[in-house]
């Protein structure tokens, strides 16, 4: 992914100090939403698994978060109830066209994850995949998924991070400034971090693919600070 975007701060600032804003984050994903197809067999090869792991038994009414191009959707099953949300109109046109191809039914919005529009309650489901690493603000938008889904429902994520491997994380470090400046991901944040900082209640948690893949279930929690 590639961006003429500079990111805030200097040259010293760690990338995960800097992210990028809601307005640059559309741009740069308009830049690129038409060609993320091409890079889905990676996706498929390395992190199918646990996307299928994580939303392949989910039921109900479904929001996926931060949709993307619909990438998850192949996983999901067919008699749910689901509606995507995305920060980029590019990123839900493809994602309409998936759902197309997969003959699935499906409502897409235009919306930021750090502010759902929905009521209290709204969803018994909750998924994102490579979602917070993005997001100017991931604990507010942890918060946001806490927020909607139902006290009886589950929030699952698939999350990357910095690798538990040492020349793999030795690599993301060296190359981490420069991710940041082309796609706003901050590939060396450490989801737990982030997720203990949103003060959900983890049920179940693993990591894989020399610790850079964690997946979440949580269960929602009404004491959480929204």
């Amino acid at each position: 992914m590639t961006s003429n975007h500079q990111p805030h701060g200097n040259d010293t600032d760690p990338a995960s100090n800097r992210p990028m804003s809601v307005s640059e984050i559309e741009e740069s994903y308009a830049e690129y939403a038409d060609r993320m197809h091409r890079f889905e067999w990676l996706d498929r090869l390395f992190i199918g698994r646990y996307r299928q792991a994580q939303f392949g038994d989910v039921d109900g009414k479904v929001l996926d978060v931060a949709c993307g191009i619909g990438t998850n959707f192949r996983y999901l099953p067919e008699t749910v109830e689901l509606v995507g949300i995305d920060i980029s109109p590019e990123m839900l046109a493809n994602a309409e066209k998936r759902l197309t191809k997969l003959g699935m039914e499906g409502t897409l919005r235009e919306m930021n994850a750090q502010g759902l529009e929905f009521p209290d309650n709204s969803f018994d489901t909750v998924i994102s995949a490579l979602s917070t690493c993005t997001f100017p603000d991931p604990i507010a938008a942890l918060r946001e998924m806490n927020r909607i889904c139902k006290p009886d429902g589950t929030i699952h994520l698939v999350e990357h991070g910095r690798s538990d491997v040492g020349p793999i994380a030795r690599f993301q470090d060296w190359r981490a400034d420069a991710h940041y400046a082309q796609s706003g991901c901050r590939w060396t944040q450490e989801p737990r971090e982030v997720v203990e900082s949103a003060g959900l209640s983890v049920k179940e948690t693993t990591t894989g693919l020399f610790g850079v893949i964690t997946t979440f279930e949580i269960t929602p929690d009404r004491g959480v600070e929204q």
